[in-house]
């Protein structure tokens, strides 16, 4: 595992870079999105199959899968967009630097720090997932199947760290192509098993709300010996040494001060939505239910911004690392309008015509009411998030995250802050709760758009 790179396989990575420093910018950022893109749609996939098939045994576990599903999308968050984003932003910046020995010294150091946020996730959410998901509102039936979800989902955490960090090495070299191709696959295959062990398919034993956790976790570890295999036999253009390396404070620092404070940004999204599922609950359990399709639909967002921003974070990484400033902010905007704009056909489709979505997942009278109220009023401003969230994985490549940061916060206060202060002190209807969301949105987009014309985005600028 730590031989030298080879000449051939050096030379590719090379190519990879000189891509990102001088091709054209939209037909650049559309071949390295590509991947990325059908990656989100299968991670699409992945979502509405599982809510589908759940959805098959009734509004409880439901509402089971709307308390889990904010940690879930968290932890993806964290290892992939947030943490993986500062893996991918401090390998580019060093490659587009032309240091190749401090990018293959980064691997290791991403690994480690993999490992202790899985160790986080299982202690907080497979151990102490009674009282954990409890505090979140859980009660009763519901309660009971967001523990056994979570206890394998969560208990299989260092699997979907590993993994998500190993794709975020090859990223930042400018690859897209193995990681997405490795992670749509392995999802194909969960659309398959997630049925099979939820719905008892195959001959496959029936474990219910449990079997799309335990689907997860296997075809996730297939993922990432897959990505091992490939970043062993050189072909990545960098070496995987996990001997004979250095352990050092700076490399750490590297990649943590972009995924750290990006992992606080994650936070604030997912707490958002934990905050508001709680106060959704106290509506009862359909509220619950028919919430959580709708927000699902909104973290479901994410994945396709990822799909641009994955991409970005390369882009602007290396271009950073190599001072073309002006070129960063270019594409930025390319990537930012263009999420703007799908997006926002999306969300003004779900708003004008809720059913298209809730409807494939209930038949409860009362839970689908909710979950259309939610859309008619969040999604017309769904396009701000996904752009702002777009622009929160190309300011990864800066390595500075106060902006995306500061919009968080601004989102949370909006949201969760003056929602609940609707909720519990004026014990107003739902749907001013769920404009205070929709305001949040709009804020969170906005914000991180204007970061683009601070020093941010323009080091140079006094």
């Amino acid at each position: 595992m730590d031989s030298p790179t080879k000449p051939d396989t050096a030379s590719r990575g090379h190519a990879r870079v000189q891509r990102l420093l001088d091709g054209p910018l939209g037909p650049t950022l559309l071949w390295l999105s590509l991947p990325n893109i059908v990656l989100a749609a299968a991670s699409t996939a992945m979502i509405v199959a599982d809510a589908w098939y759940v959805g098959r045994l009734g509004v409880a576990p439901l509402a089971s899968l709307a308390l889990v599903f904010p940690i879930q999308q968290l932890m993806a968050m964290m290892s992939a967009g947030a943490m993986g984003g500062g893996i991918a932003s401090a390998i580019a910046r060093a490659l587009g630097a032309g240091d190749r020995p401090r990018a293959e010294a980064l691997v290791l150091h991403a690994l480690i720090i993999a490992l202790a946020m899985a160790a986080l996730y299982t202690l907080l959410f497979a151990v102490f997932a009674r009282p954990v998901f409890a505090l979140f509102g859980g009660r009763g039936a519901a309660l009971d199947g967001a523990v056994g979800y979570a206890e394998i989902l969560f208990g299989g955490a260092v699997v979907t760290c590993v993994t998500n960090s190993l794709a975020s090495v090859l990223r930042g070299t400018g690859n897209m192509i193995v990681p997405a191709a490795t992670l749509i696959a392995t999802s194909v295959l969960h659309v398959v098993l997630s049925g099979a062990l939820t719905l008892g398919w195959l001959g496959l034993p029936s474990l219910g709300v449990r079997g799309p956790a335990a689907s997860f976790v296997a075809t996730v570890l297939l993922a990432g010996a897959v990505m091992v295999g490939y970043l062993a036999s050189g072909a990545a253009g960098l070496s995987l040494r996990l001997r004979g390396v250095t352990i050092q404070r700076a490399l750490f620092a590297d990649i943590l001060r972009v995924g750290g404070v990006a992992s606080g940004n994650a936070l604030l999204t997912i707490a958002t939505i934990v905050i508001v599922t709680a106060l959704v609950g106290r509506y009862g359990t359909a509220a619950l239910a028919g919430y959580g399709l709708g927000s699902r639909l909104e973290l479901m967002l994410i994945p396709i911004a990822f799909g641009v921003g994955g991409a970005l974070t390369a882009i602007v990484g290396t271009n950073f690392g190599a001072r073309r400033f002006a070129r960063t902010r270019r594409a930025a905007w390319i990537g930012g309008l263009a999420v703007f704009a799908v997006t926002a056909a999306l969300g003004v489709t779900v708003s004008v015509a809720p059913h298209l979505w809730i409807g494939l997942f209930t038949d409860d009278a009362a839970a689908a009411q909710i979950g259309r109220l939610y859309l008619r009023i969040a999604g017309a401003c769904y396009a701000f998030f996904a752009a702002g969230m777009t622009l929160y994985f190309a300011s990864q490549g800066t390595g500075t995250m106060l902006w995306p940061f500061t919009a968080g916060m601004i989102r949370l206060a909006v949201a969760a802050g003056i929602g609940a202060a609707v909720a519990l002190w004026l014990d107003a209807d739902l749907a001013w709760l769920f404009g205070c969301v929709a305001l949040g949105l709009v804020l969170f987009g906005t914000v991180i758009a204007y970061s683009l014309f601070t020093r941010a985005w323009n080091p140079e600028q006094r």
